[in-house]
């Protein structure tokens, strides 16, 4: 007999994976009395450098720091355009504010929900001076295309990664893509850190100035040679992030085999639309994300009565944002953006799963929609 509905335990749509490795990693920081910036920051940067292919890796307190510390360091200044999406979290866009420079908002490939390069060269100006894609549920942008575009246009590419960890273009990992990239171990990224970011990057002076910049402009102490900040990653995160990263290409196995169970799964079903991922291209599903042509948000609350854990990214675009209205991009027109805004449900694909729970997310999914 199937248990009732008040008795089923809701599938949560992210579960962070932490286990015994990294309890020993913080008790080992803990008792060794270090707890700032120091020996553990070195050596998860050198390992992130080396898992990517990257030259260089620099530790930030967070994914936002990262796009924002990597602008700085290429030199965008108040003036400046930054084309990037808006379907997307705020911090890709308010990294271009940061630094004074003005995010021009390119519309996205319905299929991938990525910047599509196919619109970003009319969007370019004499004032245009980057692109700024993000690698959206762990599907990689057209990173080739981009910086191809950008070579002719003598711009620079700052990729926004932060959802991306360990996807791939062509068997080459997001952050050693021939541009700088920013990545986010935000809680429920593909692995975490508890809150933090990284910087990586071939390019040993930029790496060199943003490591200037995350402390406070010193180049040693209390002598200051620039205006900086105080993004420091902390020793206890980075003993977190180290003992994830051991761990990152089994959870990356786990969400790719979960996503493939959950493709099988719903198949063919009228309206809804599952994830697409590009030939050659490695998709790590930060999220599995679907997209629905009926009601999406009846759908969802159908979805939460079953027990479901579901979450909408992202339901009101950045250039609808009330910031961004404020800011004058009220007229921005971005059909493809705003009409996936109103269709996109991510459902749960984290490596906490069980075969039982991804049974019942297809059946859940389906009863959904059939009832919705």
């Amino acid at each position: 007999m199937k248990a009732g509905l008040d008795t089923l335990k809701t599938i949560p749509i992210a579960a962070p994976q932490i286990g015994e490795e990294e309890r020993q990693a913080v008790l080992a920081v803990l008792d060794s009395g270090q707890l700032a910036q120091g020996p553990v920051v070195e050596d998860f940067e050198r390992a992130f450098a080396e898992f990517c292919g990257a030259r260089n890796a620099v530790a930030l307190s967070n994914g936002t720091a990262a796009l924002h510390l990597l602008l700085l360091a290429h030199g965008l200044k108040e003036g400046d355009e930054v084309i990037t999406p808006s379907f997307t979290f705020v911090s890709s866009a308010n990294a271009a504010l940061f630094v004074g420079a003005r995010p021009v908002f390119v519309d996205i490939e319905p299929e991938t929900y990525n910047l599509d390069p196919e619109r970003v060269e009319s969007a370019i100006t004499p004032r245009t001076r980057a692109i700024l894609p993000v690698d959206l549920y762990g599907h990689p942008a057209a990173i080739g295309e981009l910086r191809e575009i950008a070579e002719r246009h003598h711009l620079i590419v700052v990729e926004d990664a932060c959802q991306a960890h360990g996807a791939m273009i062509d068997g080459v990992k997001t952050g050693a893509l021939g541009v700088s990239a920013g990545f986010s171990f935000y809680p429920t990224k593909n692995m975490t850190s508890s809150e933090g970011g990284m910087v990586t990057t071939d390019d040993d002076e930029l790496a060199a100035k943003v490591r200037l910049l995350r402390q406070h402009g010193a180049t040693k102490r209390y002598r200051h040679e620039v205006l900086g900040y105080n993004f420091r990653l902390t020793e206890l995160a980075a003993a977190i992030g180290r003992a994830q990263l051991r761990k990152l290409d089994g959870f990356n196995e786990a969400r790719r085999r979960n996503a493939a169970v959950l493709n099988r799964g719903l198949a063919g079903i009228a309206g809804l639309q599952t994830p697409r991922e590009r030939q050659g291209y490695r998709h790590v599903y930060h999220q599995y994300t679907v997209s629905i042509e009926k009601d999406r948000d009846r759908v969802q609350e159908r979805l939460g009565q079953l027990g479901v854990g579901t979450a909408i990214h992202y339901p009101l675009p950045v250039h609808r944002q009330p910031l961004y209205l404020d800011l004058g991009y009220g007229s921005t027109s971005l059909p493809v953006t705003e009409r996936m805004t109103r269709q996109v449900l991510s459902l749960p694909v984290h490596p906490g799963l069980t075969d039982g729970d991804l049974d019942r997310i297809i059946d859940s999914v389906r009863t959904a929609l059939s009832t919705a």
